[in-house]
């Protein structure tokens, strides 16, 4: 495979998990028609709201909502990303998780988010997102068909240790399924996706939820970036579906120009003078 047509889904999630869920699922449905192989959705799909009520929407992985994905991808035959579900967890703390599904409606990876947010934005929101999710503990890499991914999880953006970690490993496709506030999204999303995709020489699918709840806003902005750090497609400011081909043969070429994964010492600026 060489090309890869894909779909990114921007949602506007509420509190209802079984109307986001439906909703969802009819966006993927409708993105395959259109010609779609590879579908990729936001992070918190299922809801937002309050701590108390997405730990009540956590359903078990495979589950009622794991299945309504799988049984579109099984009928349309395409790929989904559902960019991030609650999965029950420990403590009624669930995990925050990513789930690619094949084109036979199996689970083909399940990505837990590694890296939750807590912080507290001078002039903006403060959330802990570790008083409602239990936090990953190791990298994903998936395979579609040859092509080979690399899932993350909004927060995780700041974290570039991550994506080089998976770029090495192989991958030319990083997702990054988010719900990222519009306080800092208006400065730091586009920017951070795009130096991930210069950085590694990779495609960077990036679908966001945009709207949400009147404190902490999200951004929106979904879109997908080539090797070389161009925006190919973006959403506009509203619930969308946004279409672009990947030219994996791309991923290859940029490598042989700037090869900064062949160039790498790690051994080397793991020791740090002066510490």
């Amino acid at each position: 495979m060489t090309r890869l047509p894909v779909a990114l889904i921007q949602l506007d999630a509420g509190t209802d998990p079984e109307a986001n869920v439906r909703d969802a699922v009819r966006l993927a449905d409708r993105a395959a028609a259109e010609g779609a192989r590879f579908i990729a959705l936001p992070e918190y799909l299922q809801y937002r709201g309050s701590d108390d009520g997405y730990r009540a929407s956590a359903r078990p992985i495979p589950g009622p909502f794991s299945a309504a994905f799988g049984a579109v991808a099984r009928e349309r035959k395409v790929w989904i990303l559902a960019g991030s579900l609650a999965e029950s967890g420990p403590a009624d703390r669930p995990y925050n998780t990513s789930i690619l599904i094949d084109p036979t409606g199996a689970i083909a990876a399940t990505y837990r988010k590694i890296h939750l947010f807590d912080v507290a934005i001078q002039d903006g929101p403060v959330d802990r997102e570790s008083d409602r999710v239990t936090a990953g503990d190791r990298a994903v890499l998936a395979d579609i068909e040859g092509t080979r991914l690399g899932l993350s999880i909004c927060y995780d953006l700041r974290f570039p240790e991550l994506y080089r970690a998976l770029a090495a490993a192989g991958a030319e496709i990083l997702a990054v399924p988010a719900n990222f506030l519009e306080r800092t999204g208006r400065d730091h999303w586009e920017v951070l996706l795009r130096a991930r995709a210069i950085e590694n020489a990779a495609y960077v699918i990036a679908p966001a939820q945009i709207g949400g709840p009147p404190r902490v806003p999200a951004h929106g902005r979904s879109m997908v970036i080539d090797p070389w750090g161009t925006v190919i497609a973006q959403a506009p400011d509203e619930v969308a579906i946004i279409h672009a081909e990947l030219d994996l043969d791309r991923v290859a070429s940029i490598r042989r120009q700037i090869p900064v994964l062949a160039n790498r010492r790690p051994d080397a600026v793991a020791q740090v003078d002066g510490r």
